[in-house]
C-alpha cells in the first residue's frame, strides 16, 4: 500500500459488503494489483475496502482525489490514470459531482484498454453497503446467464407500469445484451452492486415514467421521484416531450439532455437482476439493479454493445413494478420476475 495513504478505523456493518466485492464480485488474488480511488465522502467505505484488500495480500494504490485534484474535477489525475494501467483491478468508490462526467470516462477508457476487473462505486453509501452490496451475487448472476440468454434471441420487448410507463423496444442481433451481474470479468467492468442486463436498442418508442430516479449529480439533487414523476414520450428512440410537475427537475433534465446531438436518444435499454433491492431509495447505483427496467439517454457503451454512435453524456431513468414481455412472453408481473428463479 502507499505510504502515504493512513486507513482509517470502519463501522463494521460494512464488512460484509466490503467482503462480498473484493472476494466475490472481484475475486482478487494475492499476486495482483488494485487500484482503489476514493474521495472525503466516501473514505470510510474506502477503508473497508481496503481492510479486505490487505486480507487477500494483494499490492494496493489508493487514490483520496482531494489530495491530488480540486473538485469538482474537469480531468482524473494523471497519478490515477498511471496506476491503473499498472492494474488487474480497481474500484472507484466515489460521489458524482456535476462536470465530472468527462473524468470518469477517461478513467474507463484506461480500464477498458487494459481490460481491468473494475468495480465503479459512484455515489456509495453506507445504505448501498448494507443493503444491494449484501446480495449473493452468485444466485444473481445464474439469474442473469438466463435472462441475457433469452434476451439474445429476443426480437421485441414491451413494457408497462402502474406509473404510466408503455414501451415498446426493438433489438438488433447485431448490438450485443451485455450481463453485469455483480461477478466481474476482464470483459466488461461492472457496478457494484451489481445485478443487470444491458444493451443498446434498435429503436424505442412509447412513454417511460420515471416514479423512481434519474442518475448522474441529478440523482443526489431530487432522490425519490415517486410524488414528481418524470414523464418522457419517446418516437424513434429521441425525446419528443417532458412532463413534469417539478419544473426545476424539468429544466435541468432539459438542459442535460441537450449536452450534444445524441444526448436525447436512448443508448441503454437494462433490465435490473438485484434480488437484494426491493424499493427505490434514491441512488441511482443500486435502484437501477432492481428488478425491472431502467433506460439511459446519450452514450450507448458503443465499446461493449457495438452501437455505431457515440454521446458525451449518460443518465439514466428508472422506473417501478414493471410487467415485462420478451417477444409476447410474460417474464416480470409487478416486479417479479416469472420462470427465472432457482
Amino acid at each position: 500500500m502507499n505510504k502515504d495513504y493512513r486507513p482509517n478505523p470502519f463501522d463494521l456493518a460494512l464488512q460484509e459488503g466490503a467482503w462480498n466485492a473484493i472476494n466475490i464480485c472481484l475475486r482478487l488474488k494475492p499476486s495482483e494489483r488494485i487500484t482503489l480511488i476514493t474521495d472525503r465522502f466516501s473514505r470510510e467505505i474506502a477503508d473497508a475496502l481496503l481492510f479486505e484488500i490487505l486480507q487477500v495480500g494483494a499490492e494496493a494504490r489508493v487514490f483520496l482525489l482531494e489530495d491530488y485534484v480540486v473538485r469538482p474535477m474537469r480531468h482524473m489525475p494523471r497519478a490515477v490514470l498511471e496506476s491503473l494501467a499498472l492494474s488487474q483491478v480497481s474500484i472507484f468508490a466515489a460521489q458524482a459531482l456535476e462536470h465530472e462526467l468527462n473524468a470518469r470516462m477517461e478513467m474507463m477508457q484506461v480500464v477498458n484498454e487494459h481490460h481491468l476487473r473494475h468495480g465503479h462505486m459512484v455515489n456509495i453509501s453506507k445504505q448501498i453497503m448494507t443493503q444491494g452490496m449484501r446480495a449473493d451475487f452468485n444466485q444473481i448472476d445464474r439469474l442473469s446467464t438466463r435472462l441475457v440468454n433469452q434476451a439474445r434471441a429476443t426480437h421485441r420487448i414491451h413494457a408497462t407500469s402502474p406509473g404510466g410507463t408503455d414501451i415498446e423496444a426493438e433489438f438488433s442481433p447485431q448490438l450485443r445484451w451485455i450481463k453485469t451481474s455483480g461477478i466481474i470479468t476482464p470483459e466488461k467492468w461492472g457496478n457494484l452492486p451489481g445485478g443487470e442486463i444491458f444493451t443498446s436498442p434498435l429503436r424505442v418508442d412509447g412513454v417511460f415514467v420515471v416514479d423512481g430516479v434519474v442518475g448522474d449529480y441529478l440523482c443526489a439533487k431530487y432522490g425519490d421521484l415517486k410524488e414528481t414523476p418524470l414523464s418522457i414520450e419517446i418516437e424513434n428512440s429521441r425525446i419528443r416531450a417532458l412532463h413534469c410537475e417539478n419544473k426545476q427537475l424539468l429544466e435541468e433534465f432539459s438542459t442535460y439532455i441537450s449536452t450534444d446531438e445524441n444526448s436525447n436518444r436512448v443508448g441503454e435499454f437494462a433490465i435490473g437482476t438485484n434480488l437484494a433491492i426491493h424499493d427505490v431509495i434514491g441512488n441511482i447505483l443500486q435502484d437501477e439493479k432492481i428488478p425491472g427496467i431502467h433506460i439511459a439517454f446519450g452514450h450507448p457503451y458503443s465499446e461493449h454493445t457495438g452501437q455505431s454512435w457515440f454521446s458525451s453524456s449518460h443518465i439514466d431513468c428508472v422506473g417501478r413494478a414493471f410487467n415485462i414481455w420478451m417477444d409476447g412472453e410474460l417474464i416480470m408481473e409487478q416486479g417479479q420476475f416469472v420462470g427465472f428463479m432457482d
